[in-house]
């Protein structure tokens, strides 16, 4: 479609007789309107298109479409079919329908539309996350819906879901009744380590009690790690056949196999990773998501949005419950408990003593007094005698910040950090018997001496998964050395003693679980500056620690787990020892309220080139109440602005940034970079 000052061609004339130039049109809704491939900001809104008789059958909304749009022939998706289009345009009329598959669902296209207006950004954009690429031959295979094996009747009528580890948390039992009958309750809980079938039961549960209803559930969990652990539990509570499972990492065809699936309400359970958040399940009754926290939920393509907000969006227009859980606790799940959004399930202290691992702080009194080597070893002694004890009766996890063997290394003599001669970049040494080398060109840098001082003899500044395994393998002989790392995934180890080295969030899940674990590096991952520092790091210790056995045995499994921490003493360690992450959150919260920033307020980033990010912000009307800071120079001449702003101003603000970058746009204007509640910049 082209806007024009021309009258429309349909004006005065019957829809159903042919017209010069264009073919037959549907008799009944003959206008399609559709959202078009294309990332141009000003041209974020659907376009409308004739239908022609002999596509009306096939044109449903939701299918794949093509239309001519500027002299090429562009992609897009059908959103509804109309009676009339808008006076005064003149419309062209839809080349063809890709595929009678429906691929979008009107509650999908609502809370696409909502993820964009809330990040500033376009449509498409969303959608390109929301619906899989096409796998044309998939369509043709035929679909049965695979029953479970028939179970004789019960005497004493259907057997109600289980809320059992629900009940256990302060709230849980309404919450589970809310969901038995059809409501839709929203909540937030940490969940309490070493409970039977650990946290997929408990979500599973969860997820029954919802089906029971005959509504649709959807699960998200961070990666694959998480969703392998998931789907195991699930294969063994209901069978492969009983839900759909949505990710990138499986492949093309076998995610859009299962797409369809639920597109044609062959699945009303789905899991999967951030982008299953959009996944067309029907009446949907119950949204899960599991550690909130977790980098990988946001989207690291524009507009750059987050499975959690995707999720809250959802449960307020499909009228759904929703369910945050995690081993820890994110300050926005606790602003959510403080708006009153959403309920805590609280677990009583008696069961979470019980079942979590004891916690040791290797700088403490006690222990400083005991290692007066403490402030100068990796490896403290409260986690070396652990250790050697934890590997008389099961396997130990040894958690470190970095992987590789010495990501980063120092002139031994000056300390100066050691630089590549040709671009400046990082060196480092990928094993023992290798030459540093350039993290970003390659380079070896072999010799090598000191830009300061010129000597020749370098030191680790940091120690690496490869290089920890190496050192325990030697301090360790007769022990297994295991790594797991993001290059080098390991998802399960078993029972058997053995040293598991991995970097965070990364950790394979052990059988019966780990009778220890040693989390180093907690200085170097403290060090990091950034708003969110602490809470990351205690994201991470929490969710290695779960992985730890319980002080006491727990379904069948070994107790006497221990988890031993490194590092100065601070609040995330403090929170850690006491196992309660909430009340971290909270005080965090409090502190973010007071200094005016996220998650307490909203935040956008603007950027681009220096002139154009000015003007920009020169042209944003957005009141005097949205706080302004900038600009910061970047490299390459480019400028970056902060704007703070409450949650009541957030559409309005956003909606004028994506205003005005479509104005730009039109007017030809380098476009700048738009991020709405960025991480990683404050």
């Amino acid at each position: 479609m082209e806007r024009s000052a021309q009258p429309s061609l349909l004006a005065g004339f019957d829809l159903s007789s042919p017209l010069p130039g264009i073919p037959n049109m549907a008799e009944e809704l003959p206008v399609a309107r559709v959202v078009i491939d294309s990332p141009v900001p000003h041209l974020d809104r659907p376009f409308d298109y004739l239908v022609p008789a002999e596509l009306d059958e096939a044109a449903q909304p939701g299918v794949r479409v093509k239309v001519r749009f500027g002299g090429q022939e562009l992609a897009g998706l059908l959103a509804e079919r109309l009676e009339h289009s808008d006076p005064g345009i003149k419309l062209q009329p839809l080349r063809t329908v890709v595929s009678p598959e429906v691929v979008l669902s009107a509650p999908v296209l609502a809370v696409a539309r909502a993820v964009a207006e809330r990040y500033a950004g376009g449509v498409w954009d969303v959608l390109r996350s929301a619906v899989p690429a096409r796998m044309a031959r998939v369509e043709t295979e035929k679909y049965a819906v695979r029953d479970s094996p028939a179970e004789e009747p019960s005497p004493d009528g259907p057997v109600e879901p289980s809320a059992a580890l629900l009940s256990e948390y302060h709230g849980g039992a309404d919450y589970a009744q809310a969901l038995r009958t059809g409501g839709a309750p929203r909540a937030v809980l940490s969940a309490v380590p070493n409970r039977p079938g650990d946290w997929p039961a408990l979500l599973l549960e969860a997820a029954e009690l919802t089906l029971a209803s005959g509504r649709g559930v959807l699960i998200v969990v961070p990666d694959a790690r998480d969703l392998t652990r998931l789907c195991t539990t699930l294969d063994e509570r209901i069978g492969d056949h009983g839900y759909a499972r949505l990710s990138a990492e499986d492949g093309a065809t076998p995610r859009y196999r299962n797409f369809l699936r639920v597109a044609r309400g062959q699945a009303r359970l789905v899991v999967g990773t951030r982008n299953a958040a959009f996944a067309p399940v029907k009446d949907l009754g119950l949204a899960i998501i599991w550690d909130d926290a977790d980098n990988s939920h946001a989207e690291p393509r524009a507009p750059y949005h987050h499975a959690r907000e995707v999720l809250l969006l959802r449960c307020g227009i499909e009228n759904a419950g929703l369910l945050l859980a995690a081993p820890g606790r994110s300050a926005e799940a606790q602003r959510l408990i403080r708006s009153g959004w959403a309920a805590e399930l609280v677990a009583e202290r008696k069961l979470l003593r019980a079942h979590a691992p004891r916690v040791i702080a290797a700088s403490d009194e006690f222990e400083a007094d005991r290692d007066p080597m403490l402030h100068a070893a990796r490896l403290p002694a409260a986690a070396w005698r652990e250790a050697k004890a934890a590997l008389a009766h099961g396997p130990v996890l040894v958690q470190v910040a970095r992987t590789g063997f010495m990501p980063a290394l120092r002139c031994e003599r000056c300390r100066t950090p050691a630089r590549c001669t040709a671009c400046n970049g990082p060196l480092a040494l990928d094993d023992a018997r290798g030459a540093p080398a350039c993290g970003w060109c390659g380079l070896v840098a072999n010799p090598w001496n000191c830009v300061e001082c010129g000597f020749m003899r370098l030191r680790a500044a940091s120690i690496g998964a490869d290089r920890t395994a190496e050192e325990l393998g030697r301090a360790f002989p007769h022990v297994k050395v295991v790594a797991a790392t993001g290059a080098k995934p390991l998802y399960t180890v078993p029972a058997a003693p053995a040293l598991v080295v991995a970097t965070p969030g990364a950790e394979p899940v052990a059988q019966d679980g780990y009778a220890a674990v040693l989390l180093l590096d907690g200085d170097r991952m403290m060090a990091r500056e950034g708003l969110r520092t602490g809470e990351e790091v205690l994201n991470r210790w929490m969710g290695a620690a779960h992985l730890a056995r319980g002080r006491d045995a727990a379904d069948g499994r070994p107790g006497g787990g221990t988890v031993v921490v490194a590092g100065e003493p601070g609040e995330p360690m403090r929170a850690l020892v006491r196992f309660d992450a909430a009340a971290y959150a909270e005080a965090e919260l409090d502190e973010r309220r007071t200094l005016g920033l996220p998650p307490a307020v909203r935040t956008a980033m603007v950027k681009g080139p220096a002139a154009t990010a000015d003007k920009f912000m020169a042209a944003l009307e957005v009141g005097d109440e949205v706080r302004r800071h900038g600009p910061v120079l970047l490299g390459e001449g480019e400028h970056r602005w902060l704007l703070f702003f409450s949650y009541a101003q957030g559409p309005a603000v956003t909606a004028a940034l994506r205003a005005l970058r479509a104005t730009f746009s039109a007017a030809k204007e380098p476009v700048v970079s738009l991020r709405i509640d960025p991480d990683g910049i404050l």
